[in-house]
């Protein structure tokens, strides 16, 4: 499994695309990527682009301390409000429901696929990503 696996059964289990997941991994290609799929770090870079308030976040999730949390209104900040429509759209649920579960999903999936401030460094393998997703799905 990985990353963009991981992340499509967060969405599917998390936000409600429960039955296509031909459906939720589009959205995410859409939503972290530029044209080329789905990109951890194209969203973390969305935060981190934005400065102030949102980098901190960003960065608490990169580091090994506690997780900030986010608003729904920060993710459509930070994401963009037509990546977070066109995401909904596709999973065939409400912008704010989008929002919202993404404002749950996003720092955890980034803090457990990074340590030290390395994006996916920690994550060692094929083994260390299937430790990964146990720690979501437990």
């Amino acid at each position: 499994m990985d990353i963009k696996s991981l992340a499509t059964q967060l969405i599917m289990n998390k936000i409600g695309a429960a039955n296509d997941s031909s459906a939720a991994e589009t959205a995410l290609d859409e939503l972290a990527g530029s044209g080329g799929g789905f990109d951890l770090q194209d969203i973390v870079g969305q935060f981190t682009g934005s400065g102030g308030d949102l980098a901190s976040k960003a960065a608490s999730w990169l580091g090994d301390g506690g997780n900030e949390s986010i608003s729904p209104t920060q993710i459509q900040d930070a994401i963009g409000g037509d990546k977070i429509e066109a995401f909904a759209a596709k999973l065939g649920i409400g912008r704010e429901e989008a929002s919202s579960g993404l404002s749950e999903i996003l720092p955890d999936l980034i803090d457990k696929s990074s340590k030290g401030g390395s994006l996916l460094d920690s994550i060692g393998g094929a083994s260390g990503l299937a430790g990964l997703a146990s720690k979501f799905f437990k």
